[in-house]
C-alpha cells in the first residue's frame, strides 16, 4: 500500500462504494499509526502526529490543507500546541472510502517532509 501517497483521489458520489472490512484491515496492517473509529455509525481514520511546538504543528496542518485542496478531498483538522489529529472520512457516504487511505498516506508523507 505503499503507493497508496502517489495516487490522486477520485470524485466521490453518494452511491459510491463504501470501503469492505478487508480493505480497512489491509489498509491498518499497512498502517498501524492510523486508527478506526466509529461516530454514530459512521468509520472514521484517526491519527494524532506529534511535534515540538505549535509552529511545526501549524505548518503541518497547512500542508495538510494544500494537499486537501489539491485533491478536493477535505479533513477534520485539531491543531493544538505539539500536535496535529487528522480525522478522515468521506462525507458523502458516510464512511470509509478508498480516498481516505489515500489522504491518510498522503498525510504520513507530508509529516516526514516537516519534521
Amino acid at each position: 500500500m505503499s503507493e497508496l501517497s502517489q495516487k490522486t483521489c477520485e470524485a466521490c458520489r453518494i452511491d459510491a462504494p463504501k470501503a469492505t472490512d478487508v480493505e480497512i484491515k489491509t489498509f491498518l496492517d499497512s498502517y498501524p499509526r492510523w486508527t478506526l473509529r466509529d461516530d454514530d455509525g459512521t468509520q472514521k481514520l484517526q491519527q494524532v502526529y506529534s511535534f515540538t511546538d505549535f509552529k511545526a504543528a501549524l505548518a503541518f496542518t497547512n500542508a495538510v490543507g494544500a494537499i486537501a485542496e489539491d485533491e478536493g478531498h477535505h479533513p477534520a483538522i485539531l491543531t493544538e500546541w505539539g500536535r496535529v489529529t487528522i480525522t478522515w472520512w468521506s462525507h458523502k457516504i458516510m464512511g470509509l472510502h478508498v480516498n481516505d487511505f489515500i489522504m491518510c498516506a498522503k498525510c504520513d508523507t507530508a509529516y516526514s517532509a516537516v519534521l
